[in-house]
């Protein structure tokens, strides 16, 4: 259960500008999806950004998409991405088997979708610091619930390394240069 570059794809799930006000730990949430979803690019792992409703919700908050040049964005009337047929078979077309997951809210969306993914096969990996809620108790409750049914819980630290893999080659200069070198002052709240 290695994360593998090659077979990943992260899946931000609602982080928008409506929500996030009400959302505890939410600006940390979108730094962190901002962060990986940037070395994703390096790596040339895909970053897929839904939003529920934006008419009610706004879109997507702007620094995040303006971070992540490369996404593709999502529109969803189910709060399960995966239940959405062009979603699905979008995925399924991609090749990508591991999905690192992360947004809001933490035990709505983000835990429907892992459901769904998981349900569908694919293998789903908690990004901690990156899954947030109204109630930071609400995402700790979704995590361990998700984690039971079988996701992996990941750091952002544990997915970049990983994906890296090793630290002798030009992709790894470059992330340390561009995102791993200023990260290690950066205090963290696991929700």
């Amino acid at each position: 259960m290695r994360l593998i570059p090659e077979e990943g794809l992260l899946l931000v799930v609602d982080l928008q500008a409506g929500l996030l006000p009400v959302i505890e730990h939410g600006d940390q949430a979108v730094e962190e999806a901002a962060w990986l979803g940037g070395l994703a690019g390096l790596l040339e792992v895909p970053v897929w950004l839904t939003e529920q409703y934006p008419e009610g919700l706004g879109g997507c908050v702007p620094r995040l998409r303006e971070a992540l040049p490369g996404h593709r964005l999502w529109h969803k009337v189910h709060f399960d991405a995966h239940a959405e047929p062009a979603f699905a078979e979008a995925l399924a077309a991609s090749g990508r088997r591991q999905v690192v997951l992360c947004g809001s809210e933490a035990h709505i969306c983000v835990l429907q979708t892992g459901l769904g993914l998981l349900q569908a096969g694919y293998e789903v990996y908690w990004f901690t610091e990156a899954c947030a809620s109204r109630r930071a108790a609400e995402a700790r409750l979704a995590r361990e619930r998700l984690v039971q049914a079988g996701a992996v819980p990941v750091s952002a630290d544990m997915v970049a390394y990983e994906w890296l893999q090793r630290c002798d080659d030009a992709r790894f200069k470059e992330a340390h240069r561009r995102f791993l070198k200023a990260r290690a002052a950066r205090p963290l709240i696991f929700p």
